[in-house]
């Protein structure tokens, strides 16, 4: 394991619960409903993808200019929550300590936006991180590979020596297909098991040796009694 890749929303901090009132309330303004299905759809997707799921929801013609308005406005809206303060999912600073005490080196992968990602950075602390990749910068965000394979390409790493840690399908689907071993830590959807997969119901008690024998585990690579 050569470096962790980092999801953010719903991963290390528990704003998913504040993009749930985010996109209640551009549901609100843009006349509809938001309903938990809908909701789910759209955990841990770019905006691009989700602008594309709430205006096929909601039966609003596609124009691309006010979709683009609709996600500066939800991202404005979330950007508001964060700067009362993120929670930490539980056990995720304690990893981020222990891993930044070991110098191992790590990335923030996300498909925030930079601008909203900043604001997250504030609360979460910037400097345990070498690289950071946002939704914005690469040609595709997730569920498409393009974020981790920038993240590891950062770090001057192959993908495969990079433990990504996600909690949303969509996440998951991003760093299986660059290639990266995943831990996933689900936390408002469900996300299905594979073979380059490891499921833990928390971050809570896990430590630098835990995460380099999931990794090894399944990768075959290092010692899988870490």
């Amino acid at each position: 394991m050569g470096a962790v890749l980092w999801d953010m929303d719903g991963t290390l901090v528990d704003s998913e619960k504040l993009w749930d009132v985010s996109m209640e309330a551009l549901y609100t303004r843009l006349g509809g409903v938001l309903t938990p299905e809908v909701r789910a759809a759209t955990v841990g997707g770019c905006a691009a993808d989700t602008m594309r799921i709430v205006y096929t929801d909601l039966d609003l013609e596609p124009d691309p200019a006010a979709m683009a308005a609709s996600a500066d406005w939800l991202h404005s809206y979330t950007g508001e929550l964060f700067a009362a303060g993120l929670p930490w999912c539980d056990g995720a600073r304690e990893l981020l300590d222990s891993l930044a005490a070991q110098s191992v080196p790590m990335a923030l992968v996300t498909n925030t936006p930079r601008a909203l990602a900043e604001r997250a950075l504030d609360s979460i602390g910037r400097h345990y991180f070498a690289a950071v990749v946002c939704g914005d910068e690469v040609p595709r965000g997730k569920p498409a590979p393009d974020p981790y394979r920038r993240a590891a390409a950062l770090l001057a790493l192959p993908p495969q020596r990079c433990l990504a840690i996600e909690d949303s399908v969509t996440g998951a689907a991003a760093a299986d297909a660059a290639g990266c071993p995943v831990l996933v830590v689900p936390n408002q959807v469900e996300v299905p098991d594979g073979p380059r997969r490891h499921r833990v119901a928390s971050l809570a008690g896990l430590d630098v040796a835990d995460l380099r024998a999931t990794h090894a585990g399944l990768t075959g690579i290092g010692d899988r009694t870490a």
